[in-house]
Parts: C-alpha cells; sequence; structure tokens
C-alpha cells in the first residue's frame, strides 16, 4: 500500500458506519466558554438594570470577576458588550462605568421596541391560541398584582412573560436577538424610576390585546402592540 492508500483506509476505518451512534467529543472547550461568557455578560446586564450597579459606577475588571469567580477575560468580553448596548461607558486606558442615563436614547429603544414586538406580533398572530392567550392572562395577572404590591422585579418579569408568548411564536429568531439590547435600556428605566410605573395602563393594554386577538381582528393587535411599548414609562422625570 501506498501512505496515501493507507492513510485513506484509516479515514474510511474511523468514518461511522450509517446509522452508527457517534460519541459527542468531549474535548472541545469551546461550548463551555461561550456559556460562561454569556453568563458573565447577563450577570453584569442584569446587576445594571436592577440599579445594583449604579449609573456613573466605575467598573473595575478584578472586582467584578472576584464577585463572578471568573477570570478577566469573559468581565471584559461582557464589558465591550454592554458599551455596545449603550449600558457602560468604557474609555480606552482609563476607565469603564456604568452609562448614565441618556433620555434620548431611551426614545430609540422605545421606537425600535414597538416596531420588533408589533412585528413578532404580526407573525404570531395565527398560532396564538387559546392556550397562548391562557399564558398571556396568567402573565397579566401577576402583572397587575405586581403593579399593586410594588414588586418591581415580579412587575417587569410578569410583562416580559406576557410578550415572550408571542415571540416565542413568530419563528423568526432574529427578532428577540435585536430586542436583547434595546429591551435592557428600557428595562433599567423601569427600575430606576418604578414610582412611575406603578400606575402604568399596561395591564388594561395586554387585555385589549388579547379581546382583539380572539375577535381576529389582526390589525388592530399590531397597532395595540405597537402602541403599548410605544407608552412604555420609565423616563427620567
Amino acid at each position: 500500500m501506498t501512505r496515501e492508500s493507507v492513510a485513506a483506509h484509516t479515514r474510511a476505518q474511523r468514518r461511522p458506519k450509517r446509522g452508527q451512534n457517534v460519541p459527542i467529543p468531549t474535548d472541545s472547550p469551546a461550548p463551555h466558554r461561550t456559556l460562561l461568557r454569556d453568563d458573565v455578560y447577563r450577570s453584569i446586564r442584569d446587576a445594571i438594570v436592577r440599579g445594583q450597579l449604579a449609573p456613573g459606577e466605575q467598573l473595575r475588571d478584578q472586582e467584578l470577576g472576584a464577585w463572578l469567580q471568573v477570570s478577566r477575560t469573559p468581565v471584559r468580553e461582557a464589558l465591550q458588550r454592554l458599551a455596545q448596548a449603550g449600558l457602560v461607558v468604557a474609555q480606552p486606558g482609563k476607565m469603564t462605568r456604568v452609562a448614565p442615563e441618556d433620555p434620548d436614547l431611551i426614545v430609540s429603544a422605545r421606537q425600535i421596541a414597538a416596531e420588533l414586538h408589533a412585528l413578532a406580533f404580526d407573525l404570531a398572530f395565527s398560532a396564538l391560541d387559546e392556550a397562548a392567550l391562557h399564558q398571556m392572562e396568567q402573565a397579566n395577572d401577576r402583572l397587575s398584582a405586581a403593579l399593586a404590591a410594588g414588586d418591581a422585579e415580579a412587575a417587569i418579569a410578569a410583562d416580559d412573560d406576557f410578550h415572550e408568548v408571542a415571540l416565542d411564536r413568530c419563528a423568526n429568531p432574529l427578532i428577540p436577538e435585536h430586542l436583547e439590547v434595546v429591551t435592557a435600556t428600557l428595562r433599567r428605566a423601569e427600575f430606576l424610576h418604578f414610582e412611575s410605573v406603578k400606575g402604568s395602563a399596561s395591564p388594561e393594554q395586554h387585555i385589549e390585546i388579547i379581546s382583539a386577538v380572539r375577535a381576529g381582528n389582526q390589525r388592530r393587535g399590531v397597532a395595540l402592540t405597537r402602541a403599548n411599548w410605544s407608552t412604555i414609562t420609565g423616563q427620567q422625570p
């Protein structure tokens, strides 16, 4: 056998036969690294959104790494992503801080969120069956209760759950990906100014959206969804 034929024979022996189970590789660190990087990003993002890391607060790689028990590399990567999202201000060679609130940025984020949620609702309309509407009603009940109790975290989580129903059924995975950036900006404004959110008319608007679906009025449902996000509160007083 020539060297080339030996190599070909070896590859053929290693190649799995049709129907044969192939073991999952265990030597690739990539999946673990991806999960770690995303977890670090979400942890820092959520701390900023909830106001645990306040606007203007300095962010140090070493301190964040010690808090999350990770090296400085995923922390730096997370801060770069957060800077792109407008939640962090990075000055290369100097310091990194939590971005101050920007009323103009909030308006821009609201416009994008309104259009993307309206699009998701439009695409998902035919898939919003009674099971989906029941989920929306339950989420809206939780929202009403949380607003009455003054529970910011529960209220925002319930509102996310309400809109997640259409996002899950819109069959366009790019919409949630693009919403992540602008939603973080809006949710931070709501956390920081929850007193102005407690009297929100959002639960009543949600009821109208559900009614539009039951009536088969797609155009009205889309318009109501857009209006619901267009009037989201949380601006600086």
